[in-house]
């Protein structure tokens, strides 16, 4: 049986990290079928995605579809989502406002490595692109660990 159908990359506001998480992710391999989405866990409103976080993702040849920042709300969670934060106060957050929060994660814990990716309000572009590198090899890390319980599964 297939372990997660749906994976959420959760960001405070969901216009940078989480949004290029999702984006990138949607270009990688995977085995199996999975709805990759964004979240945020304070989005007071539907605002796009930030624009340095859009221009690098062009910069980087990947094609940047309309984005609007949503809420993660208790029917996003459940037993076949996986749920990734980029910091660990994020994952806390989610344990303690969500029902049934068992699948959440930092992005670094999933893959078994330390470390979170940095909040990027307020940084310079270069910033953006240093994280944008980053996202890269850890999402690389994700898709092998997934593809793993994915054969695992069978």
């Amino acid at each position: 049986m297939k372990r997660y159908n749906k994976l959420i990359f959760v960001d405070d506001d969901d216009n940078s990290r989480a949004p290029m998480a999702k984006i990138i992710m949607k270009s990688k391999f995977l085995l199996g079928p999975m709805e990759i989405e964004s979240r945020g866990l304070v989005v007071l409103f539907p605002e796009p995605m930030n624009q340095k976080a859009e221009a690098v993702l062009i910069s980087n040849g990947y094609s940047v579809s309309e984005h609007t920042a949503r809420q993660l709300m208790q029917q996003d969670i459940g037993d076949d989502v996986l749920v990734l934060t980029m910091e660990d106060g994020q994952k806390e957050k989610i344990w303690e406002n969500y029902e049934n929060a068992r699948n959440v994660y930092t992005l670094t814990e999933y893959i078994r490595l330390r470390g979170e990716l940095a909040p990027l309000y307020g940084e310079p572009l270069k910033e953006y692109g240093k994280c944008y590198e980053i996202l890269e090899k850890l999402l690389d890390g994700l898709v092998v660990q997934l593809n793993e319980e994915e054969l695992l599964s069978d």
